[in-house]
């Protein structure tokens, strides 16, 4: 079928980027401006949920992961309820309009001044447990939609409309907190989470068969609490969450560290929102340019195991690079570098990693693993640093120990690339019918 008169100008001008079929262009787009909206939403709220956090002092951020973790072991029932009992057309957008009535509810409280310290703390978590569900649903949706072909060809290019976000809700962020306040900085998150649903609607059919072969309106079903389970029965899976937990614990230490040099010097909140916004924006930067120019190549050319070696080791040097010279410079230039990698090459990875297990477990396991298992370990990792500080052996110290991790890390990156090769090889010799056989390649698309 040939293109439409739109979509030809359109591919022509991605062709240039990425290796794209004409059919894949809408769905691509789509899923672009989604991930735009979600990041660009986010990381106008990032800085302020920063700033708001050290409002009681960094030595209590430890406090703040736990009970972000207990928060996301209260949601994760609610979510596997939802997704049991409901298609993905319904539960996404309750999932959604619950969260952006959430944040206008912390636009009231904010404008208001009410209890100041608390609602600052209560922001942190709540922030951060809205920022991994909305996320999660959206790469579990992509990993439904796009077979494994198609991600390691599209999903670089997809992960750049988050960065174009990011790039754009840290400029929005630093310019709008010092000239309307906090409030403008949620109700324009509230806005663009409501765009990122309408994009939902259009890139996920009510009727049409997807690169899977199903026809996706029924409930998926499942236990409430299927997600763990899959989990604890599944090598793969098990893996996947290692890798999730030496992520963690090696954000969290360098988030700990950060937290304590920004407070040092910066005495106010504005200032710390502004240094936490101009940090996102060379993030962002640096970010896109990785992805438009090596993300789909370096996956394509050298495989999966190389994009997921890419965060151990970056990790590593900006332990090393930290625990030499604790300045704020070196600090933005290591977290920038650092998380750069992580979004612009490493994340993309590790959503092919999903697409070749089952549908099921693409939500229910999927978003357990981002959401309790990643604020679990940042939990964890919280009270390490903590009792590290107490006992006064430092961030040096602490590198000591978290750069042999990034060893055993680049180990699990290697075991889980290949194992995805093997499920891959699987899944597409045992696969007998066309819609199936279809899952594993190019052509299979939703148009």
């Amino acid at each position: 079928m040939r293109a439409s008169s739109h979509i030809a100008p359109l591919h022509r001008f991605l062709g240039r980027f990425i290796e794209i079929a004409p059919h894949e262009v809408r769905a691509t787009l789509l899923g672009f401006a989604w991930f735009f909206c979600l990041l660009g939403g986010y990381y106008l709220l990032r800085p302020l949920r920063d700033a708001m956090g050290l409002a009681g002092g960094a030595d209590e951020l430890q406090w703040l992961f736990t009970a972000t973790f207990l928060a996301m072991l209260a949601l994760v029932p609610v979510f596997g309820t939802l997704v049991s009992r409901f298609p993905p057309r319904r539960f996404v957008p309750i999932a959604y309009r619950f969260f952006t009535a959430s944040i206008l509810l912390f636009s009231v409280l904010i404008a208001t001044d009410t209890k100041g310290i608390w609602v600052g703390r209560i922001f942190f978590v709540w922030i951060s447990v809205f920022n991994l569900f909305v996320i999660s649903i959206f790469w579990s949706v992509l990993a439904d939609c796009f077979s494994n072909a198609q991600g390691r060809r599209l999903f670089g290019f997809i992960a750049a409309g988050g960065t174009a976000g990011t790039f754009f809700g840290p400029m929005l962020a630093a310019t709008l907190v010092t000239t309307i306040g906090p409030v403008a900085l949620t109700v324009t998150a509230a806005l663009l989470l409501e765009v990122a649903l309408q994009c939902f609607y259009r890139l996920y059919p009510k009727n049409e068969a997807f690169a899977s072969g199903n026809t996706m309106p029924r409930p998926i079903g499942g236990g409430v609490f299927a997600g763990l389970s899959l989990i604890t029965r599944s090598p793969y899976l098990m893996a996947l969450c290692g890798y999730l937990l030496l992520h963690t614990a090696a954000s969290t230490f360098l988030y700990f560290e950060q937290g304590r040099i920004v407070e040092a010097a910066f005495g106010d909140t504005a200032s710390r929102t502004r240094f936490f916004a101009l940090v996102d924006l060379g993030v962002s930067t640096l970010t896109l340019i990785l992805q438009i120019c090596i993300t789909g190549r370096l996956i394509k050319r050298f495989g999966l195991a190389t994009a997921l070696l890419v965060l151990p080791i970056a990790s590593a040097l900006a332990f090393a690079a930290v625990a030499l010279s604790p300045t704020i410079l070196v600090l933005a230039a290591a977290q920038s570098l650092r998380r750069a990698f992580d979004y612009a090459i490493a994340r993309p990875a590790r959503e092919v990693l999903f697409t070749v297990i089952r549908r099921e477990a693409k939500y229910k396991a999927k978003n357990a693993i981002e959401t309790v298992v990643y604020r679990g370990g940042d939990a964890i990792s919280g009270w390490i640093s903590a009792g590290v500080g107490m006992l006064g052996i430092g961030f040096a110290g602490l590198a000591l120990l978290a750069i042999p991790l990034a060893g055993v890390w680049a180990s699990v990156s290697l075991w889980l690339a290949r194992r995805q090769e093997k499920q891959l090889h699987t899944m597409t010799s045992t696969t007998t019918s066309t819609s199936a056989t279809a899952a594993s390649s190019d052509a299979a698309f939703p148009s």
